[in-house]
C-alpha cells in the first residue's frame, strides 16, 4: 500500500516539473538586457562615445525585438555631461532622453554637492538627469542586480 502512494507522489512531482518546464512563464519569454554606462571624465569624446554606445545598444536590441534598459551614470568630472550650464553634449542628451525612454541619465549627488560648494552656486542639471546620492554606489547597485557594465 505504501508503494503505490510513493509512486503516485513521484509521478505527480515529475509531471508537475515537466509541465512547468514545457510552459515557461511569459517573463522568461521576454529577453531583457540592462547596461550601466559609466562617465567620469569631462571629455566630450568620452561623453559622445557613451552616448554612441547607448544609441547603438538600443538600435541593436530594438531590431532584434528584445528589450533593453540603459542607465548612464555620471560622477566626478563626468558630471559636466549632465550639467545644463557646461555640458558639451547637452543637445544630444536632450534628444536621446526625449526619443529613447529606455535610456536614463543619473547624476551623482556627492559630485553635485562638491561642485556647489566649490562654485558657490546651485549646479543646474539637464531635465533628464535623476540625482542619486552617490554615482559609484549606483553603479555597484546596478551590477549587483545583474546589469552589465561599460566604461567608454
Amino acid at each position: 500500500m505504501r508503494k503505490p502512494s510513493y509512486l503516485a507522489l513521484l509521478l505527480a512531482t515529475m509531471l508537475w516539473g515537466l509541465a512547468s518546464f514545457a510552459a515557461p512563464s511569459e517573463a522568461a519569454d521576454t529577453v531583457r538586457h540592462r547596461v550601466a554606462i559609466h562617465v567620469d571624465q569631462n571629455d566630450p569624446a568620452v561623453m559622445n562615445l557613451a552616448l554612441n554606445n547607448a544609441v547603438n545598444v538600443v538600435q541593436h536590441y530594438s531590431s532584434a525585438g528584445e528589450e533593453v534598459e540603459i542607465e548612464i551614470v555620471a560622477y566626478g568630472p563626468g558630471l559636466h555631461m549632465l550639467r545644463d550650464d557646461t555640458s558639451p553634449v547637452k543637445a544630444r542628451v536632450n534628444s536621446i532622453g526625449e526619443s529613447m525612454p529606455n535610456v536614463a541619465f543619473t547624476a551623482c549627488g556627492n559630485t553635485s554637492d562638491a561642485m556647489k560648494k566649490a562654485e558657490g552656486k546651485e549646479i543646474p542639471l539637464v531635465s533628464q538627469a535623476k540625482v542619486v546620492p552617490a554615482g559609484v554606489v549606483r553603479l555597484m547597485e546596478l551590477q549587483e542586480k545583474g546589469w552589465s557594465y561599460v566604461r567608454p
